[in-house]
């Protein structure tokens, strides 16, 4: 896609005597920036057939599918990605994010003998022949070898050049008709390789052209992308660190952001399209990447998001039912339009901090607090070239909770809807429990207080009007009945429709 492919993910450095942060000569590009190959290149294409592709697929005629003459899509710097020649086909198991597939012939069928061969090192699976390098170091330069990772943990690496001996975590067992429920969406709804990297390409190529404004930049992939709870249709969240002391959100970063926006939106228009600015609390800038076709948030030294990505990716790995868990309780909330934190509703940061804290506060806990358990490995003081490596030697929690996913689901909803004291209480999964309310501005007249795990701010802060905290609990409490009565996630989720959508 670009002239010099071996340079991908290599953006030039200055030389060490021209660089003055100490901070940036040690912080990696992202993590990971991962090269990418030349078939993972051809994957970032556009939805260009998608009208077409989906009523042949719908209608099991997969003979119909037209022939596509290549276009070419670029990025700023006029290289090109084509798409193929030949009709779409599926690759295994692996479907590009656009396609609508019936519903039969997305599921995995639960009696496939391959259903458990899912292993959490396959996250980010990374080429045996890739190479990394960080700010100053040699263009030829291979990853050092002091960062090959130690699989003694259960938390897939991010920086493997090869997983010769791998660590397997498969999907816990489903036996019951809920629970099978749960695993079905959640396999199909997972996010792939495939749409992790079509998100780090086009990470690699803003921080290219960005860097041109702000030589000593640094921009990371962080959110679901990375914590391990993303999915298929999930957006890109991306951070711009410029510098390592803190930002001032309400003037300096709105007018770095300003600039980017109108990079955005004058040379980088021909594969950037509708960058906004918003001026919220922390504020972003929206955008739609044309070759990915994936919607991106960008903020500037936001840090404490890089932190909160690897705790929650620790999270989601120590346990194989908290992934599916969370998933299905995210789409949940989607389709019953409580997931919009820009309409008052819930973030999809609170609801897997929900999800947290009810598996960390049952009777045989399913989650400890890492934070309590592994004071040094997240450190909200750690240098963020440092964040990253946190998570590797982190061992499995064994839990003693035998518990289903259906029961846990079923057990989630009651806890939100009878048993937490949304008036008086706090959700904190840094300290694994329920906690007072403190009696600071930011959490006085609001509905749904969630704790951040690193700085301590509300991040339900957005549920600040009655009507929609009432909406908010009248979903749990609905969806707990009738989960209760018929057992059934259909009932309270359409499965057809929510893995077509994805």
């Amino acid at each position: 896609m670009f002239p010099n492919s071996s340079n991908l993910g290599r953006p030039s450095f200055p030389p060490k005597h021209q660089q003055h942060s100490s901070f940036f000569n040690k912080l990696p590009l992202n993590i990971p920036p991962a090269l990418l190959s030349h078939q993972q290149i051809v994957d970032a294409q556009f939805n260009i057939q998608n009208a077409a592709l989906s009523r042949a697929l719908l209608s099991g005629n997969l003979a119909t599918l037209p022939t596509v003459t290549p276009q070419p899509l670029t990025y700023g710097n006029g290289s090109s990605v084509r798409t193929s020649v030949a009709p779409t086909s599926f690759r295994g198991r692996k479907r590009l994010s656009e396609q609508s597939v019936p519903y039969d012939v997305k599921r995995q069928r639960f009696h496939s003998p391959h259903r458990e061969a899912t292993v959490v090192n396959q996250t980010v699976p990374l080429a045996e022949d890739r190479r990394y390098s960080f700010p100053g170091s040699s263009p030829s330069q291979p990853f050092p070898a002091r960062y090959v990772p130690d699989l003694t943990g259960c938390v897939p690496p991010l920086r493997d050049t090869s997983f010769s001996d791998p660590v397997e975590t498969t999907l816990p067992v489903a036996k019951d008709k809920l629970s099978q429920q749960v695993l079905e969406l959640f396999q199909a709804c997972q996010q792939q390789t495939c749409d992790l990297n079509r998100k780090e390409l086009c990470r690699t190529e803003l921080q290219r052209e960005i860097q041109r404004i702000f030589p000593q930049s640094r921009l990371f992939l962080v959110g679901s992308s990375l914590n391990g709870f993303g999915t298929r249709s999930s957006d890109g969240d991306l951070c711009l660190v410029v510098k390592e002391e803190p930002v001032n959100q309400k003037t300096e970063a709105r007018h770095i952001l300003s600039l980017v926006q109108k990079l955005f939106s004058t040379k980088l228009s021909s594969y950037i399209e509708r960058p906004q600015l918003i001026r919220a609390k922390v504020p972003i800038v929206k955008f739609r990447d044309k070759v990915s076709c994936v919607e991106f948030d960008l903020n500037v030294n936001n840090v404490v998001g890089i932190r909160n990505t690897f705790l929650l990716r620790t999270y989601a790995y120590i346990e194989n039912r908290v992934r599916p868990l969370v998933l299905v309780v995210k789409k949940w909330a989607s389709f019953h339009d409580i997931n919009d934190a820009s309409r008052g509703t819930l973030s999809s940061y609170s609801l897997v901090l929900m999800v947290l804290h009810y598996l960390q506060t049952l009777p045989e806990p399913i989650l400890p607090s890492l934070q309590k358990n592994y004071p040094d490995s997240f450190d909200p003081t750690m240098q963020l070239h440092l964040v990253h490596q946190a998570p590797r030697t982190i061992p499995p929690y064994l839990s003693k909770n035998a518990s289903s996913l259906g029961d846990l689901l079923l057990g989630f909803f009651k806890y939100y809807a009878t048993e937490f004291d949304w008036s008086h209480q706090m959700i904190s999964v840094r300290e694994a429990k329920a906690i007072p309310r403190p009696d600071g501005i930011e959490w006085r007249n609001k509905y749904i207080c969630v704790e951040e795990p690193f700085d301590g701010t509300n991040t339900a802060r957005a549920v600040h009007e009655k009507h929609k905290f009432d909406i908010i609990k009248d979903e749990f409490m609905k969806s707990w009945q009738i989960l209760r009565d018929k057992k059934d996630l259909h009932c309270i989720l359409p499965l057809r429709t929510t893995i077509q959508k994805r």
